[in-house]
């Protein structure tokens, strides 16, 4: 199941994604291509569907669903209203654990590593990195020296980001547990510490914290947890266990006068807490995971504690106004601290829509009018713009001129309908314009000047060197008719590096021709990177929080955006999408 569905339930993009891998593996395992290719159709047809699936099933209309059969209808059904398939789990329990291994290395599909197993007896990263360093994958039909190269760099990205997950991977384990954990009727206070708790953008391991008087019987509790695969270390206060999708977790368990201080040091930054201490250090204190003690030396002498209930009183103590978790990275927090300058950051409900999304007129899941309706009634946002892909993005069924115009017009007509209901929301008018390697856009400027927002994208030739790449973007900040930049590095976290672009070049051009730029938050981007939103906006550069959405429940990523913008210490007013759908139209017509 994907990490979406971990958060929301299952979801017809997880029965496809489901569907896909079942008719992936089959191949592997040289089943009939037929069969195979009957999980691919049904898959694409779950993509397609124009209904809720969990109604369709509900309501036994599955059967009406062109490119299901008997046989994968079952399945679908057996998925939605179980969240199980026996099917799909009998099959990966008889594909060797290293093939799944294998398959995240880009470039290589089911037919190429089915060639692999059959020929060399591949069946683990081990093996294929052994066989290309000898040459011997080069040397298979179809594959070649570049693709024998182009693996062993997948291979070595993959070792490179082993040990990190993604935040809402993360998010959506830690969450029960740490619910748990607070349920207990043992515990005080409870919460999440360490890299997630300051939202990093990845994740290594999970740290909870909880105070009590009865730390054997929180320790008992938490190795029993049906998270937990397997307990690691089980301390009198620190229990380590390894979670689902490899990832540890360290629980501790302190007294309740321990516990801001416990939650201040491994909440962190390693940076943060340097700096934390050398301030104690100062003032003649002592500041530890225990406490803050008045003593020139490392101690846990009790009877030298400064009480603090919470962590605000150990800052205050310091002389410090209280610095959130997302800005602990020593990164200019104490000086804004210490002078009372800290920023009020943005709060997630201040954002009033997304001005970068899909609809399944392009590689979204849903239609206009449900992506409205949703918006508009379920979270009760003032705008959502639709900027389908433009006709260079073929993979992604992109639009072109005609097809735009198609759409532009039923975006009006459903917003003079829905203007009826009520006037307070509206879809906008817009596209997510590739930018084309030679800086060129793939619409031209009249059709570009009818739509409400233009968001200017690279998304191919990734490999350009570092000075045609920025040119290329500048290239497209110059255009008037665009309002932003999308995910200027292209990087997806754990998956793919960012391409080589001078950013603060980019920044300087958006800043003198007026140009935004996105803070794309889909978990797999985060894209402008939080450290460089200081530098942009000194220069004036607004930013939009822009969730990049293909279904409605990635709306859910704008509270994971604004994270992000308030670790790099944004304000409401540095985000432009969180002015009125009045003022945003002014700012619109003004760029």
């Amino acid at each position: 199941m994907t990490e979406l569905s971990m958060l929301f339930g299952m979801n017809p993009q997880d029965v496809a994604e489901i569907l896909e891998e079942i008719g992936v593996l089959l191949e592997i395992q040289g089943e009939n291509p037929f069969k195979t290719r009957a999980y691919s159709n049904a898959a694409r047809a779950i993509e397609k569907l124009e209904e809720p699936l969990d109604a369709l099933v509900r309501e036994n209309r599955l059967k009406d669903v062109r490119g299901l059969g008997s046989s994968t209808r079952e399945k679908v059904e057996e998925l939605v209203l179980t969240g199980n398939l026996k099917f799909y789990e009998d099959l990966k329990a008889k594909t060797p654990p290293g093939i799944f291994e294998i398959m995240e290395i880009p470039g290589l599909g089911p037919k190429k590593i089915k060639a692999l197993k059959e020929n060399l007896d591949i069946d683990s990263i081990e093996k294929l990195k052994i066989a290309c360093e000898s040459g011997k994958v080069a040397q298979l039909s179809g594959f070649g020296a570049k693709t024998e190269k182009k693996i062993l760099e997948g291979i070595e990205l993959r070792k490179e980001f082993s040990a990190r997950h993604s935040m809402s991977a993360a998010w959506a384990i830690a969450t029960p547990i740490i619910e748990a954990l607070r349920a207990h009727e043992d515990t005080l206070r409870c919460e999440i510490a360490g890299s997630l708790r300051r939202y990093k953008e990845t994740i290594g391991d999970l740290d909870f914290l909880v105070s009590t008087k009865s730390p054997a019987a929180i320790g008992d509790y938490f190795v029993e947890l049906e998270a937990v695969k397997k307990v690691l270390l089980k301390g009198e206060t620190k229990i380590s266990v390894l979670l689902d999708r490899g990832i540890q977790a360290d629980l501790r368990m302190v007294s309740d006068k321990e516990f801001p201080f416990a939650l201040n040091y491994f909440t962190g930054s390693k940076e943060h807490n340097v700096e934390m201490r050398r301030r104690a250090i100062q003032k003649g204190l002592r500041l530890n995971e225990y406490g803050l003690f008045r003593s020139k030396q490392e101690t846990r002498d009790q009877s030298l504690l400064v009480n603090c209930h919470t962590e605000e009183e150990i800052y205050a103590q310091l002389g410090l106004d209280y610095i959130v978790p997302e800005m602990r990275e020593d990164r200019g927090e104490f000086e804004d601290a210490e002078k009372g300058q800290l920023p009020r950051l943005i709060e997630w409900t201040e954002i009033r829509g997304s001005l970068h999304n899909h609809s399944n007129w392009s590689d979204g899941r849903e239609t206009l009018e449900e992506i409205a309706r949703f918006m508009r009634d379920e979270l009760g946002l003032s705008y959502w713009a639709i900027t389908d892909h433009s006709k260079s993005s073929f993979q992604a069924n992109g639009l072109d001129e005609e097809r735009l115009r198609r759409q532009v017009e039923e975006i009006r007509k459903l917003n003079s309908a829905l203007r009826k209901e009520d006037d307070g929301f509206e879809l906008l008018t817009g596209t997510e314009v590739d930018i084309l390697p030679d800086g060129t856009l793939d619409f031209d400027d009249d059709l570009l000047a009818e739509l409400d927002v233009v968001v200017a994208s690279v998304h191919s030739s990734f490999t350009q060197p570092e000075k045609k790449m920025t040119e290329r973007i500048i290239s497209a900040v110059k255009n008037p008719n665009v309002t932003m930049v999308g995910h200027l590095t292209g990087r997806l976290l754990l998956m793919r590096k960012a391409y080589a672009v001078d950013q603060k070049a980019v920044i300087d051009a958006c800043a003198k021709h007026g140009t935004w730029i996105e803070l794309n938050c889909n978990p797999r981007r985060f894209d402008m990177d939080w450290r460089l939103w200081r530098y942009a906006v000194s220069k004036g550069v607004k930013c939009v929080i822009n969730c990049d959405a293909h279904a409605n429940d990635h709306a859910a990523f704008l509270r994971l955006g604004a994270h992000q913008a308030r670790k790099a210490g944004l304000r409401s007013k540095d985000v432009i999408n969180t002015l009125s759908l009045a003022d945003l139209k002014k700012e619109l017509a003004s760029t």
